[in-house]
């Protein structure tokens, strides 16, 4: 597999999916892969047609809900000179473009009444007709699609066709989100890091900080795979001490105290503009709420949490010493005494 298409993870649940899929390539039939967003639904299709006899063929990609409906049907079919107004020459479809290989219907839930009908005859027949034309055309071409909505719901209640469903429902791959691929945030993380890291041509790859670990691995993750690579790819951009581990993560990139507020919202109370500017912009998360169960020793439970205080806020300010007292509000003096008292001079 290419660099931009291997599959990095270890979990259990991803790992069977993958084998899933492995298992169904070989076989020439339609294959649906089910997932969130993010999940690597497009990742899962290439792997069905390199694995498949039809790997030297075309591997042929249509996002259905970027098409308008008026035209799905021409890009999937063709149209011959003059089928509608605009149609000035022939043009064969994505169909006949895929002929002898795989081609990838993404969004599979958006397609139309209208192209879901002429999607079954040529799946059960492996005939195509183009738009303005009478004559049926022999194509051979595997299906294999994708959608993040319930096609067995949509299908009860009429808004996809169950006899077509049924057609390309011969497997089902269904990727398992993020959030409960234990173990594989971390991986994945590193991977994205490294790869990010050589890029931008740094010496060498330091890893990731204590804190931004812990911010990484408590994220929900609603974007999956997609959003991390994004938050990691970001993370390293902006990290400027190629020597120490990154330690600053921005989930939000959007997130700022200046960002336009919406119209009609009421003004920020109680926020004076030196109180603003003194915020620290897009600080990430620093580590869960603490906790007071099973505090035995107060002093030592208070130091602990004094430390995390530091260790997150000079996380933020890119270890700047200066801009980490302003942002606690001490003198820089008060800032140094407080981290030699935790060892933290060096970090």
């Amino acid at each position: 597999m290419e660099r931009e298409t291997q599959f990095v993870g270890e979990s259990g649940a991803f790992l069977d999916a993958v084998e899933k899929a492995s298992r169904a390539a070989p076989l020439n039939r339609p294959v649906l892969v089910v997932g969130e967003r993010g999940t690597g639904k497009e990742l899962i299709a290439e792997r069905l047609h390199r694995l498949s006899l039809r790997w030297d063929g075309p591997f042929v990609t249509l996002n259905c809900a970027a098409m308008p409906e008026t035209l799905i049907e021409a890009e999937l079919f063709g149209h011959e000179a003059g089928a509608f107004t605009g149609a000035t020459k022939a043009r064969v479809g994505r169909f006949e473009e895929a002929d002898g290989g795989t081609l990838f219907l993404d969004e599979l839930g958006t397609l139309s009444t209208g192209a879901q009908e002429r999607l079954l005859r040529a799946v059960e027949y492996g005939e195509i007709t183009r738009i303005g034309s009478s004559r049926p055309q022999r194509v051979d071409v595997r299906i294999v699609a994708a959608t993040n909505a319930d096609l067995p719901k949509m299908a009860d209640e009429n808004r996809f066709r169950a006899d077509l469903l049924d057609r390309l429902s011969f497997e089902v791959v269904t990727l398992p989100p993020l959030r409960v691929r234990e173990g594989d945030v971390p991986v994945l993380s590193d991977y994205f890091g490294r790869r990010m890291a050589a890029e931008l041509e740094w010496p060498s790859w330091p890893g990731f900080g204590r804190l931004a670990s812990e911010a990484l691995n408590r994220h929900n993750w609603p974007g999956n795979v997609r959003e991390l690579r994004n938050v990691i790819e970001r993370a390293v951009y902006q990290w400027n001490d190629h020597s120490r581990p990154v330690d600053h993560i921005v989930f939000d990139p959007f997130e700022s105290p200046w960002k336009p507020r919406e119209k009609n919202a009421p003004p920020d109370s109680g926020t004076d503009a030196s109180a603003t500017e003194s915020r620290p912009a897009q600080a990430a998360p620093a580590s869960s709420e603490p906790t007071f169960d099973g505090v035995d020793d107060m002093k030592a439970a208070v130091e602990a949490y004094e430390k995390r205080i530091l260790e997150a806020a000079l996380a933020r300010s890119r270890y700047n010493q200066r801009q980490t007292a302003k942002a606690l509000n001490l003198t820089y003096d008060q800032l140094r005494h407080a981290l030699k008292r935790h060892d933290l001079l060096g970090s």
